[in-house]
């Protein structure tokens, strides 16, 4: 039986890693992509209060979503490897673990993180709370 391991991409440099790295070194794996489109993050541009903002948000953040599985599958291609993907609402590390636990995935392999600067200090490291709270293993790459 494979084991099932989940990789969160958010487009950085790290979340690239984790994906090489998964590929690497579980290449007969059963291998899932998620992305989580965060709402909070939509409360930090200017646009918020337009009409009709929120739903071109969530469409342009979709949208960012199958780029970032496509950029994947194509990382992936290269190793011979097919991946499910799924996109999810939430808090990116509640999400992430969430998603886990309903699914059966024997491990989380994620970077370290995605963002930086002040919005990384404000809202904590999406990788620390999902080590904390993951019931799975959880493989950090920097």
């Amino acid at each position: 039986m494979s084991k099932r391991i989940l990789v969160p991409v958010d487009g950085s440099e790290q979340s690239e890693k984790a994906l090489e790295h998964v590929l690497t070194e579980f290449p007969d794996e059963d291998v899932t992509v998620i992305n989580v489109i965060d709402p909070i993050d939509v409360g930090y541009t200017s646009t918020v209060g337009m009409p009709g903002y929120s739903e071109e948000w969530y469409e342009e953040s979709t949208e960012n979503a199958e780029t970032l599985f496509e950029e994947a599958q194509e990382t992936a291609d290269e190793y011979g490897v097919t991946l499910s993907t799924t996109t999810e609402l939430g808090r990116p590390s509640q999400a992430i673990v969430e998603y886990a636990e309903e699914n059966d995935f024997d491990q989380i392999v994620m970077g370290s993180h995605g963002r930086s600067g002040v919005s990384r200090i404000l809202l904590g490291s999406v990788a620390e709370t999902v080590v904390r709270r993951s019931p799975m293993p959880v493989t950090v790459v920097r």
